[in-house]
């Protein structure tokens, strides 16, 4: 039992150490307006807004690169929550080219601008109401990778006796195991947050 807590204790720790590696991009800090892309208005028109979500189109035009974003809440790092939550979609537009094979559909985005216009889009048949953001700054995060580890720790209790039977294996008073019996461990799967990815326009 004390290995397993030393094990545990382990893990926990490069948890914390793996989430202090983890901060707030210096250019999305700071404090912007509640807006959510749901209530969007014409008194809006004009506020700064720190918005994020996933990428589900983007369009290069003359001078400038529009996203189609869905909306998700942000973590305390300023990194889309994956749920499946949404308080609606959005345009982000930011002047120069941005390679949509770089940010591409699914690719996870925060961004703070001031909201220009409301567009009208169709959606098959439907006429969805777009808010528009003129981009100030723009992250691109990397993708998230899930990663899985293996914990194994040996019981006293069931390690592999030699002696009085020697060559067979076993936990006392048995010793016909053929094979060493190991102790027993878990299997743990996290996300780690990655860093945001390192992306300059070509203006």
């Amino acid at each position: 039992m004390c290995i397993r807590k030393f094990v545990m204790a382990a893990m926990a720790l490069a948890a914390l150490s793996l989430a202090a590696c983890a901060t707030v991009p210096e250019q999305i800090q700071g404090t912007y307006s509640d807006i959510s892309p749901a209530r969007v208005d014409p008194s809006a028109f004009g506020s700064p807004v720190r918005w994020g979500g996933v990428i589900i189109d983007a369009t290069n035009e003359r001078d400038s690169t529009c996203f189609e974003v869905l909306s998700r809440d942000l973590d305390r790092y300023l990194r889309p929550l994956p749920e499946d939550r949404s308080a609606g979609r959005f345009l982000a537009c930011k002047p120069g080219f941005h390679d949509p094979e770089v940010f591409a559909r699914g690719r996870e985005v925060t961004l703070t601008g001031h909201i220009r216009d409301v567009e009208v889009r169709q959606i098959d048949e439907f006429g969805y109401r777009y808010p528009v953001v003129d981009v100030d700054e723009l992250v691109l995060w990397e993708p998230r990778q899930e990663v899985t580890v293996i914990e194994r720790y040996y019981d006293p209790l069931w390690y592999p006796y030699w002696g009085w039977g020697y060559p067979y294996w076993g936990f006392y008073p048995y010793y016909r195991y053929p094979y060493p019996v190991y102790g027993h461990g878990h299997v743990h799967t996290y996300t780690p947050l990655p860093d945001p990815a390192e992306t300059k326009p070509r203006r």
